[in-house]
C-alpha cells in the first residue's frame, strides 16, 4: 500500500493530539467532524462512504466505512463515535476517510 507523506503526517498529527489530550473526552460531548474541516478535506472524509470520489481515492473499496475501521472508537452499531484522526471529534459510522484501516 502506498501512502503519501502528507497523509502520513496528517494521520500522525491526529494520533499525537489524541495521545496528548488523553481519552477522557466523553463521546456524547464530542463535536462531530464536518466535511469542510481542513483535516477532513485532507483525508477525503465523507459522512457517507458511498459519496467518496473513487477516482481520487483509489484505495477506497465498497464495504469500507468508519464503523469497521480500527480507528473508530465506538461500536459498529453506533451512528457516531470519536476518531483519533480528527482529534476525537465524532465521525459517522457510515463515513470514510483515506486513513481507513480495516479492524482486525
Amino acid at each position: 500500500m502506498k501512502t503519501s507523506r502528507r497523509t502520513f503526517l496528517i494521520s500522525s498529527i491526529g494520533v499525537a493530539s489524541t495521545l496528548a489530550l488523553g481519552t477522557t473526552a466523553f463521546a456524547a460531548d464530542a463535536a462531530r467532524v464536518e466535511e469542510s474541516d481542513p483535516t477532513a478535506q485532507a483525508l477525503g472524509y465523507k459522512h457517507d462512504a458511498s459519496k467518496v470520489d473513487k477516482a481520487k481515492y483509489t484505495k477506497y473499496a465498497a464495504g469500507q466505512d468508519c464503523g469497521n475501521c480500527s480507528f473508530y472508537q465506538g461500536k459498529p452499531t453506533d451512528a457516531w463515535a470519536p476518531c483519533p484522526m480528527f482529534a476525537n471529534k465524532q465521525v459517522a459510522s457510515k463515513g470514510w476517510c483515506s486513513a481507513y484501516n480495516k479492524k482486525a
